[in-house]
C-alpha cells in the first residue's frame, strides 16, 4: 500500500518513512545494539561510535540530527567530545550516564548539552526525549531569516555569514553570538543577557568568555573588511551592534 502509516502517542509507526538520523556514543556494545534496534523499528537511521574520536569522525561523515552520548569513555570521555561538538555543530545532544546526581545533571546542561538521560532508562523516554529534541530543533529552524544591512549578511538558514560579500567562517558558538547582535540592532545586549542567548543560560560561563569571543567575532569580521567597532563595548555593561 505504499508506505501506510499510523500515529500512536506522539510517534509515527509505518513503513519507508525515515524519522531522522541518531548517533548513539557508548563504548558498551550491547547498549548501542540495544538503542539501535529500537530507533530503528521507529523509522530512525542510526550511526555507531565507540568513543568520542569516532563520534567526532561519524559527525563530520554524515551529520545527525541527534546525538546520543555517554558520559564514561576511554580516551575522549563523553564531557571532552561534548566540548568538540559544540565547537563544530549545533546539533542536540543527550547525555547518557549513570549518574543521576543533580550536580552531573547541572554540569551536562551547562555544558552545551541539550538533555540528560541516566541509565538505565525506560524505552518510552528515551523516544520521548528524542522527540522532544527534534521538535525543539525543528521550531528553531521554521524561525530562521536572512539579516542583511550594507555591511553584512546572514542567512540563518545556511548558517553563512559573508561581509561586503566576502565569506566569513565562524563556528556554532561565534555564529549564535553574531545572530544574537544582529537581531538586536543598536540594542544594548549586557553580558548575561549574551549569555542568556548564545549559552543558553545567563550562569553557564563567565564576563571573561563573552569578552573572549566578542574579540573573536571582532578579528573574524575585520580580516572580511568590516571597522573593528561595528561590534562597540559599553564598558561595565555590555556589548551592541551598531549596523
Amino acid at each position: 500500500m505504499g508506505g501506510t502509516r499510523r500515529f500512536v502517542s506522539g510517534i509515527w509507526y509505518g513503513t519507508r518513512m525515515k524519522r531522522g538520523r541518531v548517533l548513539v556514543v557508548d563504548d558498551d556494545s550491547d547498549i548501542r545494539g540495544l538503542v539501535r534496534e529500537l530507533l530503528e523499528r521507529q523509522g530512525y537511521e542510526v550511526g555507531e561510535a565507540a568513543n568520542g574520536r569516532d563520534a567526532l569522525r561519524a559527525l563530520y561523515a554524515s551529520p545527525p540530527d541527534v546525538v546520543l552520548l555517554d558520559v564514561s569513555m576511554p580516551e575522549l570521555d563523553g564531557w571532552e567530545t561534548l566540548e568538540r561538538i559544540r565547537d563544530l555543530s549545533d546539533v542536540p545532544v543527550a547525555m547518557l550516564t549513570a549518574r543521576a546526581a543533580e550536580l552531573e545533571k547541572v554540569r551536562g546542561l551547562k555544558a552545551g548539552a541539550d538533555d540528560y538521560i541516566t541509565k538505565p532508562f525506560g524505552r518510552q523516554e528515551l523516544l520521548a526525549r528524542i522527540e522532544a529534541m527534534l521538535r525543539r530543533a525543528g521550531s528553531r529552524e521554521r524561525t530562521q531569516e536572512t539579516y542583511a544591512d550594507e555591511l553584512l549578511t546572514v542567512d540563518f538558514a545556511q548558517r553563512s555569514v559573508t561581509v561586503h560579500g566576502n565569506e566569513v567562517a565562524l563556528t556554532p558558538l561565534e555564529f549564535r553570538l553574531l545572530a544574537a547582535f544582529v537581531r538586536n540592532p543598536g540594542q544594548l545586549l549586557a553580558h548575561d543577557q549574551l549569555l542568556e542567548l548564545v549559552w543558553g543560560d545567563p550562569f553557564a560561563s563567565s564576563r571573561d568568555q563573552v569578552k573572549l569571543y566578542v574579540g573573536y567575532l571582532r578579528r573574524k569580521l575585520a580580516s572580511a573588511g568590516a571597522d573593528g567597532s561595528v561590534i562597540e563595548t559599553v564598558r561595565g555593561f555590555g556589548y551592541r551592534y551598531r549596523p
